[in-house]
């Protein structure tokens, strides 16, 4: 894995003098502190009841057995942030979650439900479908947009369908993010050709390895996150 900005001894990046970081570059320790912030703010059943906000948003999408919960509280070193549920597809709701300190929201995580589990009636799969795509393609404030995905299955036909709805707002400067989730089930071969796929499929978006057992990718997506989220520090 590529070593996070910052990093000291034992690392292929020697550390950073203090003065040296150009200005508004933050190390990759700091972006995942910021992360730890993060804290319940709503949760909405139906995007009316979803609040104005003014502060960047972020969302993660993803099948339900992609491991997007726990991606999600592996990121913010929270372990029921996300409802992780037993049942996949249970989860119906829109949740948002806040980050920065206490009293100054400076960006929101949003937490959509996750979609394609077979046992989920074929009615709240058509209205969350359309829910999310809604979401996805009027959500003023959305800065971001990360697509997890089990990289042992691909991209699936419903993946498909969701990059097709984000690829206008894509064109127009929206970023978006393949987080390939549960990498430590893949060796190092497994791992390269699954990276070079989702490359050619990700339409000129980010691509990383992500593992919630071995934190692998938890440096360098939170740091992504956080310069999507204060792009005025680049």
């Amino acid at each position: 894995m590529t070593s996070a900005p910052g990093q000291g001894a034992g690392s292929d990046t020697p550390a950073v003098p203090p003065g040296s970081r150009p200005a508004g570059a933050i190390s990759a320790a700091l972006a995942v502190g910021w992360m730890h912030t993060a804290r319940f703010l709503t949760t909405a059943p139906k995007l009316e009841f979803l609040p104005a906000l003014a502060v960047p948003e972020i969302a993660f999408v993803g099948r339900s057995n992609a491991g997007k919960s726990t991606c999600i509280n592996t990121l913010t070193q929270q372990k029921r942030l996300a409802f992780a549920s037993k049942t996949p597809g249970r989860t119906q709701s829109i949740n948002l979650f806040a980050l920065g300190r206490q009293g100054s929201t400076d960006a929101v995580l949003a937490d959509l439900p996750g979609y394609g589990y077979a046992a989920v009636p074929k009615q709240d799969k058509l209205r969350w479908q359309q829910v999310m795509a809604n979401y996805l393609v009027t959500r003023e404030n959305l800065r971001a947009v990360v697509l997890m995905v089990d990289p042992r299955l691909g991209l699936t036909e419903l993946d498909d369908i969701l990059l097709e709805v984000i690829r206008p707002r894509v064109e127009q400067g929206l970023k978006f993010l393949l987080l390939l989730t549960k990498a430590d089930k893949l060796n190092r071969g497994e791992q390269a050709k699954a990276l070079s796929i989702a490359r050619l499929q990700a339409g000129g978006g980010e691509v990383k390895l992500f593992s919630a057992l071995k934190k692998q990718g938890v440096e360098e997506t939170s740091l992504l996150l956080w310069h999507w989220a204060h792009p005025e520090a680049r």
